[in-house]
């Protein structure tokens, strides 16, 4: 199979990596030579400026890891080509140009993965199975947090200038760290929104909010809160579900899962295969989307779960910006 990649910032390098990994060689990019990152390492690859003339190419797949605010420029040619997407959360800046994605999709015969790599964690999708199977009995609430320095995750570059900071590009926290909306609707069905916020509180240089946080409702019951952060040191990116007969902890630095059954009053632990690695998701990932452009496997997080996370990103936006303006 062919492949093109759109936007080698460090996303991307991560998938071009991967894909070599995994033995695809018959790859080529897309760039429009914004990444600050070298380019020896990849200077066999063929290399297009024009997005028209790689798609000419024919690939067979797609990997959409450009800035958010261009996805749809470079997936709607993509779907209308007939290429398989993986496509980077979230699926845009906002809910525009949402339809005119689907056409796409239809018409061309394609299909769509969304980048929502957690799903993918091990100890994760134990603690799915364990919340699916009622082994805490029914649950309650839940409280997950995520929060992470934004200067201290790209030593090459100048934090102020990465997409992840500036409003041009789709950045923003709550759009850069949506993954635990996509899991915990993975986990729990549909959320609906009680409260927002979202906000800038440090001292960061940058034009988008470092802090985000929602109170959720999910079917059956279950409460919880969500905070979202560009400040944290040390970083912390947990999760805890309290049932009616147990809780499960899961910690994303150690990989572990842990769950208390109230009827045996006895912790058990779940932890990652030897030798885990965060990379690990993403070389996972890579292989379902090369067996889902095979037809192997049907796409384990589509279109339509990546605009379930876009529109609760986008209701927690609006419900703060109401709020604010009171």
């Amino acid at each position: 199979m062919k492949f093109l990649i759109v936007g080698l910032g460090s996303i991307g390098r991560r998938h071009l990596r991967n894909l070599i990994a995994l033995g695809e060689r018959d790859i080529i990019l897309f760039r429009t030579n914004h990444s600050t990152l070298d380019l020896e390492e990849f200077s066999s690859i063929p290399v297009f400026h024009n997005l028209e003339a790689a798609l000419g190419e024919g690939p067979d797949g797609v990997v959409i890891s450009n800035p958010t605010a261009l996805h749809l420029d470079a997936a709607i040619p993509a779907a209308k080509a007939g290429c398989a997407i993986l496509m980077e959360k979230p699926v845009s800046k906002n809910l525009e140009r949402i339809e005119e994605l689907k056409t796409s999709l239809k018409s061309g015969k394609g299909n769509l993965l969304m980048g929502f790599q957690f799903r993918f964690h091990p100890t994760l999708r134990k603690v799915a199975e364990w919340v699916q199977q009622g082994d805490i009995g029914q649950p309650l609430s839940f409280n997950c947090q995520w929060g992470e320095y934004l200067p201290g995750w790209h030593h090459w570059e100048d934090y102020r200038q990465s997409y992840a900071a500036r409003a041009d590009l789709g950045g923003g926290v709550l759009r850069t760290l949506c993954h635990p909306l996509d899991y915990l609707g993975w986990i729990f069905g549909d959320a609906t929104l009680r409260w927002g916020f979202t906000g800038k509180v440090s001292d960061l240089e940058i034009d988008v909010e470092d802090l985000a946080k929602a109170s959720l409702y999910y079917p059956g019951g279950v409460e919880g809160s969500l905070t979202l952060d560009y400040f944290r040191q040390p970083p912390l990116h947990m999760l805890e579900i309290a049932g009616s007969n147990g809780l499960i902890e899961w910690k994303n630095n150690t990989g572990a899962a842990r769950i208390y059954r109230t009827a045996t009053g006895d912790w058990e632990t779940a932890l990652p295969p030897e030798g885990f690695d965060r990379n690990d998701l993403f070389l996972e990932e890579m292989r379902h989307f090369i067996r889902m452009k095979r037809g192997e496997e049907a796409p384990l997080c589509n279109l339509e779960d990546g605009l379930r996370t876009q529109r609760l990103v986008q209701e927690i936006y609006d419900f703060s910006a109401k709020q604010n303006n009171k």
